[in-house]
């Protein structure tokens, strides 16, 4: 399958799909969604395979200072 939301457009199957943080299905397709944040040096992301399931993660990123 291709991946609508690769920006490679990368043939992505379900096996070697990055998984969910909420469910653990995988996360393709155009319901994906992407949390991405800096800890450090890391830059560090968390897939989700709908916006439900982003909206049901317990959100870990550290609070922001100010």
């Amino acid at each position: 399958m291709v991946d609508p939301t690769s920006e490679l457009e990368e043939d992505v199957d379900e096996e070697s799909a990055p998984r969910c943080a909420t469910c653990g299905e995988p996360a393709l397709g155009t319901g994906r969604r992407t949390v991405t944040w800096v800890d450090g040096d890391d830059a560090v992301h968390r897939q989700f395979c709908s916006e439900s399931c982003r909206a049901d993660w317990d959100d870990e990123r550290p609070a922001a200072d100010g």
